[in-house]
């Protein structure tokens, strides 16, 4: 790969993750971060060898030097330091989702497009090594034709109130991985959504106006079927599950373990947990999203992960969050025959 430079916008703890996993990359040299509040951070980019630390993305922007920026500062922010990145001609990686806006979102990929420079999505779940080998066996026909996909995400512990506030809600914040996963394993779009979501674990999540718990179902332009279920809090560990179903068999993906020992005794048979929180569990997958953005931006390939799938995520999202409001199923297209399979 050529040398790509980046500069990071947002140094919190998903930005920092980025930026210790580009170090992993020789050809990738992360120049500069900008954060809105960026005392604490000066002995961590120096530890870094970060040349640059500011208060003002806009100096990434502005630096010839950088090619590439990192979006991780807060949803609301993202489409607008999309739209500078690309007028700047920077290729961009932004954090999921591109806003909660399916409008702004496509104005904003618009102007992506218009400059023609580079867009990846953050939905590293794509990029679990697991989940690639069910998405592989899926499209090798190894199940035959997919009939269901069941998938099953469900957090630790919830979220701090104030992040629930801010967050966009269970389906656009947490359930949104989900609804791009499926897309991503079944290769169709989804064209009707029902949802229904209730608060089983923490009444102050429902009083911020938001639920904890749900299970949305799925129809495909293929004519399969989907269903997610999530959850705030799963005692247990953080719970991460696939199935799909076919006419010729199954495949399976199940949670990431500390080990993969069974013990098997008179009296009981015991294994461990599954990793309790997602950085541990998608260790790999944030690796490998963000080695495959470089070379897409050196090697001018494409991403693995476009601002359309984003974009269509969200849509889905919407549809879920109207479908739970009106109680009723939630149609994404008039003609399910015209949607691309």
């Amino acid at each position: 790969m050529m040398t790509v430079t980046v500069g990071m916008i947002g140094a919190g703890r998903i930005g920092q993750l980025h930026v210790d996993n580009l170090k992993l990359i020789p050809q990738i040299r992360v120049k500069s971060v900008s954060d809105v509040v960026i005392d604490h951070l000066k002995e961590w980019a120096e530890s870094k060898g970060i040349e640059t630390l500011t208060t003002d993305y806009r100096d990434l922007l502005n630096d010839p030097e950088i090619n590439a920026i990192f979006i991780c500062s807060p949803t609301t922010t993202h489409a607008s330091i999309i739209k500078e990145a690309a007028a700047a001609g920077k290729h961009i990686f932004c954090e999921k989702p591109v806003s909660f806006s399916v409008e702004e979102t496509e104005a904003a990929l618009k102007e992506v497009e218009k400059a023609g420079v580079k867009l990846q999505v953050g939905f590293n779940r794509r990029f679990d090594p697991n989940f690639r080998k069910v998405r592989s066996v899926v499209q090798n026909g190894d199940i035959g034709q997919p009939h269901i996909i069941r998938i099953t995400s469900r957090d630790p512990q919830p979220p701090g109130v104030d992040y629930i506030k801010s967050s966009g809600g269970l389906f656009m914040d947490m359930m949104i991985h989900d609804f791009d996963m499926a897309r991503y394993i079944m290769d169709s779009e989804v064209v009707e959504v029902s949802a229904a979501g209730t608060v089983l674990i923490d009444e102050a999540i429902g009083q911020a106006g938001d639920i904890d718990t749900a299970i949305v179902t799925l129809k495909f332009a293929n004519g399969a079927l989907g269903v997610i279920d999530n959850s705030r809090q799963a005692v247990y560990g953080y719970d991460q599950r696939l199935e799909v179903f076919g006419n010729k068999g199954a495949a399976q993906a199940d949670n990431n373990r500390p080990t993969s020992v069974e013990v098997s005794t008179a009296d009981h048979v015991t294994k461990e947990k599954p990793l309790y929180f997602f950085l541990e569990r998608y260790t790999q997958a944030y690796i490998d999203e963000v080695i495959e953005f470089a070379k897409a931006c050196s090697e001018n390939k494409e991403v693995s992960c476009s601002g359309f799938d984003g974009l269509q995520a969200e849509r889905i999202a919407r549809a879920a969050k109207e479908s739970f409001e009106k109680g009723m199923p939630v149609k994404l297209y008039s003609d399910a025959s015209s949607v691309l399979q």
